[in-house]
């Protein structure tokens, strides 16, 4: 698009953008989509030209469970709606190993899902190699997803980075889901990773600590290859680099991405907004998670904790970090709150 107001620096290289909205946003509205939301979702972003759309459970394939909170409509028939609905846009997936089976992961492709996202640990990469395989053996792209990555030094993340590498990935991710990394831990991690791999590197960045944007260009700066972002922000804890803001930056910036500015904008506030009106505040709550460098999707659980056991959300979460917690150990928020009540703690 050609806007006078707008003057772009020196064009730079491109990134493939992944919009995560219906996947990462599953957590903020207690994975409530529906195929009416995904339908109008990616029938947007499609307009304006994103080319990958992540639809899942916010705890990927298969994570409508008691533990981690039942899905509205089955995420099945949420990816065949994306499917059908997207003319351009390629669909993804994320899987989590554990939390997922293969046959979920089958399910999707055969559907039609084209992109599949394996999801550990930053320290587990080990436990996707018959995952990452099976992607590739479906016809799909493989994506390894290294989360919680501001928990390792940037050597130990490159050495899981090459395991991603060697089970197949074509893309290994960087992923900030505590919100927890400044510039210089994003720069760190990036160019490190991008100067040990030959496949692709991404970024996904939360914005706990308002920094996603900024997080996100500092890591295109250092090589980043995709990048991901939500409309209007909807993800787990304070949400995650806006998709909106993060193309109109790069439209002044003169970095391509192939996404329409204000096509973007539009539907951010006429489709995605209407779904989350209060997304995009970053509260005590959220801040806390980046301060804590806890994983985001913790936020809710903790906050029923909190109000069930009479217990300030921040003394929850502040132990929850002290402890290093990770996805898959949202049990451990009740023993936390549990604890901090024994010990006297009361709400603030």
């Amino acid at each position: 698009m050609t806007d006078t107001a707008v003057t772009p620096e020196a064009p730079e290289r491109a990134f493939r953008l992944t919009d995560s909205t219906l996947r990462d946003g599953s957590h903020a509205v207690y994975h409530q989509f529906t195929a009416d939301h995904v339908r109008a979702v990616v029938g947007a972003l499609d307009r304006a030209g994103v080319p990958v759309i992540e639809v899942s459970h916010g705890d990927g394939l298969g994570g409508s469970s008691f533990n981690y909170g039942f899905s509205h409509t089955p995420e099945t028939d949420l990816v065949r709606v994306a499917v059908e609905t997207a003319q351009r846009a390629r669909i993804a997936c994320l899987f989590v190993p554990g939390i997922g089976v293969k046959d979920d992961l089958r399910r999707a492709a055969d559907i039609g899902a084209k992109v599949a996202r394996i999801a550990t640990h930053c320290t587990e990469a080990d436990i996707a190699e018959q995952h990452v395989a099976l992607a590739k053996e479906l016809g799909m792209e493989a994506v390894g997803f290294l989360m919680m990555s501001h928990m390792i030094p940037p050597d130990e993340l490159v050495e899981q980075a090459k395991r991603m590498e060697s089970y197949g990935a074509d893309c290994v991710y960087i992923v900030d889901s505590a919100g927890a990394m400044t510039m210089d831990g994003f720069k760190a991690r990036v160019g490190a990773v991008k100067a040990a791999v030959d496949v692709q590197v991404g970024v996904h960045a939360h914005n706990n600590l308002s920094l996603a944007v900024a997080n996100s260009l500092a890591a295109f700066g250092e090589g980043a290859d995709q990048i991901d972002g939500c409309t209007t922000g909807l993800g787990a804890g304070a949400g995650n680099c806006p998709t909106e803001v993060l193309v109109a930056t790069c439209e002044k910036s003169g970095i391509e991405t192939g996404v329409d500015t204000f096509t973007m904008m539009d539907a951010a506030q006429d489709v995605v907004r209407p779904i989350h009106p209060g997304m995009g505040v970053i509260d005590r709550d959220g801040l806390t998670l980046g301060y804590a460098g806890v994983y985001g999707s913790f936020l809710l659980h903790a906050r029923r904790a909190s109000e069930r056991y009479g217990v300030d959300v921040r003394d929850i979460l502040i132990e929850l970090g002290r402890r290093g917690m990770v996805g898959g150990q949202e049990d451990m928020i009740i023993d936390v709150a549990l604890q901090l009540k024994r010990e006297g703690a009361v709400a603030r």
